[in-house]
């Protein structure tokens, strides 16, 4: 076994070029060897600005005097002794994707739908809805291949400590991530590589005997015995499977219906809604890191405020990003965030949330949040005046409680185009309240982050699924057997690497009734 050492806490100045970076480096790692590393990684990059004055990147790496092998992420794990079970993914998200990738790597050949389109169409439909106000209701930023956050900023940090977030990030390496996620404090891909990326799993799961079906969703299911018996898709035809794994995602309203109508075991889950804030992405720059900012990749930031009766937070932050329409209905406004990977637009958008209780539902039924998230996007639709504009205000008006009728120096990025107004008429009293206290909070700690022209789009409203499918320690359905919910639309996950996290969980536990020796 060679011997890895690791060295922490290396320090080099803002602006230096990657190559030069990693020279340094190599050279700490050579000096501490007494020789040249025949082996050499940066395992962590990470940005320290709380002195703007002396900002620095800190680089822990490891590294030794013999070569050491590294395992190929999409190397065979190993083969099940029976006959593979037969499987079917619904849904090609994160989740269904990483679940199938797993699948493989053991031997087993599942079969993918998605009510979707390949991400290639999927992004033509994108843009004509953009472009046109033409919505294709299973081909849009919530449906089709790549999931939601295909259209976002494909970033990949995430709150939870998982052992398989480093296996995400290998994978996505592996399929043509920038190699830089793998040891970035805040790895991104950006939406216009993740697509690329998307495309290539799909050509390695169809190389390893996985099968795919686009347009194809789950519009019914049977149950019998407290076991799946069968499911029947929209081509009309029933088929079994030994497991099913419902990677369906956070928007997948009419699945959930049917769920419930079958008697599936669902939950009330509480999530959050709220905007989309617009700074311009300069002065976050200046904020943040001070003078310096353009030598700094473009700044971000996570804010959380309590100033308020109701906690509320920033969410998926995008630098240099903009503002998309992210309906899935007719009738319906929703907005999120997006950007690339250079990050190089004009403005800085988050979304700026406040929590939704369970109170707030209206009723005890598994599905009053979904009820209440499309009450919010039907008064959206409205307010902006239809063709899916989007309501907008600017936060000094927001704050005096009076409409606008104009930007001021942060221009809308919604693509559909906006109607400004007053976004109260949008929110009930307590989000609205909860929303103005936390900006004046931030503020306090992100200067200019109530500058009277940033700019509050609505409605922000699938933050996160409002339905968990509940399911037990072995990851199958409690009301059916061989059933499997998984990521974000079964209120397991938030965010691209969570999701893909528990697609590859989701898969041991299928794996593991099959007689896979595999570690809980």
């Amino acid at each position: 076994m060679s011997d890895i050492r690791k060295l922490s806490g290396i320090a080099l100045p803002v602006g230096t070029d990657e190559r030069t970076e990693e020279e340094k480096l190599r050279a700490q790692a050579a000096r501490r060897l007494g020789a040249p590393a025949r082996y050499f990684r940066i395992v962590k990059k990470s940005l320290d600005a709380r002195d703007k004055g002396n900002i620095r990147w800190i680089y822990t790496v490891e590294f030794s005097r013999e070569a050491v092998a590294v395992p190929d992420a999409l190397e065979e794990r190993g083969k099940l002794k029976g006959r593979p079970p037969s499987v079917l993914i619904v849904g090609m998200g994160p989740a269904g994707l990483f679940c199938a990738v797993r699948l493989l790597q053991w031997g087993v050949r599942p079969v993918l739908i998605d009510r979707g389109a390949p991400v290639e169409e999927r992004e033509r439909d994108v843009e004509r809805f953009f472009a046109t106000g033409v919505l294709q209701p299973d081909s849009n930023i919530q449906f089709g291949e790549g999931g939601a956050g295909t259209f976002s900023d494909g970033k990949l940090n995430t709150q939870t400590n998982s052992r398989e977030n480093a296996q995400v990030l290998r994978l996505f390496a592996s399929f043509g991530a920038p190699a830089e996620i793998l040891y970035l404090n805040k790895p991104h891909i950006g939406s216009d590589r993740l697509k690329g990326v998307i495309a290539n799993m799909r050509r390695y799961i169809l190389s390893r005997g996985g099968e795919i079906r686009f347009h194809t969703a789950l519009t019914d299911l049977e149950t019998a015995g407290g076991t799946l018996r069968s499911v029947t898709l929209s081509d009309g035809n029933k088929y079994a499977f030994d497991a099913v794994v419902l990677a369906i995602g956070h928007s997948a309203r009419d699945t959930f219906s049917v769920l419930q109508r079958r008697g599936v075991c669902l939950q009330q889950k509480e999530f959050a809604a709220g905007v989309r804030i617009e700074h311009l992405q300069s002065k976050i720059g200046l904020a943040q890191y001070g003078e310096k900012y353009s030598l700094l990749p473009p700044a971000d930031y996570k804010l959380v405020s309590h100033a308020g009766e109701r906690a509320a937070f920033t969410f998926c932050m995008c630098p240099g990003g903009v503002v998309v329409p992210a309906a899935s209905e007719e009738g319906m406004v929703a907005t999120n965030g997006m950007s690339n990977y250079r990050r190089d637009g004009r403005n800085a958008n988050s979304a700026l949330i406040v929590q939704v209780k369970k109170e707030d539902f209206g009723s005890g039924d598994p599905l009053a949040g979904v009820a209440l998230q499309r009450t919010l996007e039907r008064a959206a639709y409205a307010l902006g005046g239809g063709a899916y504009r989007a309501p907008a205000q600017r936060v000094e008006d927001f704050l005096a409680r009076r409409a606008s009728f104009a930007a001021g120096e942060v221009l809308p990025s919604y693509a559909r185009g906006v109607a400004y107004t007053d976004l109260s008429r949008l929110f009930p009293a307590p989000m609205t309240d909860a929303l103005a206290a936390a900006i004046a909070d931030m503020d306090g700690r992100l200067r200019g982050f109530a500058h009277p022209d940033a700019l509050l789009t609505g409605v922000e409203s699938r933050t996160s699924s409002p339905v968990r499918i509940v399911r037990d320690e072995a990851g199958e359905s409690l009301s059916a057997a061989g059933l499997y919910p998984c990521g974000e639309g079964a209120g397991y996950a938030g965010g691209i690497t969570s999701a893909a996290a528990d697609g590859l969980r989701t898969a041991h536990a299928v794996l593991r009734r099959y007689g896979a020796e595999i570690p809980l």
